[in-house]
């Protein structure tokens, strides 16, 4: 039986595929908050013995796909992540007392979806999702970059892909 996991009772295969927002859908997951809320993630979950099976940080939402084990509920794991993440970002980076006032980071919902036989799909989909928020990030980058230097008199070509956009400089 590959691909399950045991305890001392129990032989299990709980996946779950969680997906949680900071409070407002504000960007704030960036520079180097980023990391550091990886490595309280991971931390996190090394202390309730789940396993990180795949995971992806965006500006604006966190993707984890874990195995837990059964004596924890969805519910229960997304309380641990999301009330002890808060917490030692708040003490981590006062700057978000700026834009979060009281003890909440985290909006108040979440979504969770047991996984099962297409676990492979979930997993390429989390990773999509970082990918494509990189490419978004570095043609909006590029785009503010080429308007600073010439903005009126840049044309547009035809993309090379669908995520190279070529602009041509005339002046």
């Amino acid at each position: 039986m590959e691909g399950y996991s045991r305890s001392s009772h129990a032989k299990y295969r709980c996946e779950y595929h969680f997906v949680w927002v900071p409070k407002y859908r504000y960007h704030v997951l960036v520079k180097e908050i980023r990391p550091r809320l990886r490595e309280i993630l991971t931390e996190l979950c090394e202390w309730l013995d789940i396993t990180i099976i795949e995971g992806a940080i965006c500006s604006d939402h966190v993707h984890m796909y874990l195995s837990v084990p059964p004596k924890y509920s969805p519910s229960h794991v997304m309380k641990i992540l999301k009330g002890k993440s808060a917490e030692r970002l708040r003490d981590g980076f006062p700057e978000l007392g700026k834009k979060y006032w009281g003890m909440h980071i985290w909006a108040r919902g979440y979504f969770v979806s047991t996984v099962g036989i297409n676990s492979i799909v979930i997993q390429n989909y989390v990773k999509e999702q970082a990918e494509e928020q990189i490419r978004e990030e570095q043609l909006r980058l590029w785009k503010d970059d080429s308007e600073r230097h010439c903005p009126k008199s840049c044309r547009f070509l035809k993309p090379l892909t669908r995520s190279v956009v070529v602009y041509v400089c005339l002046a």
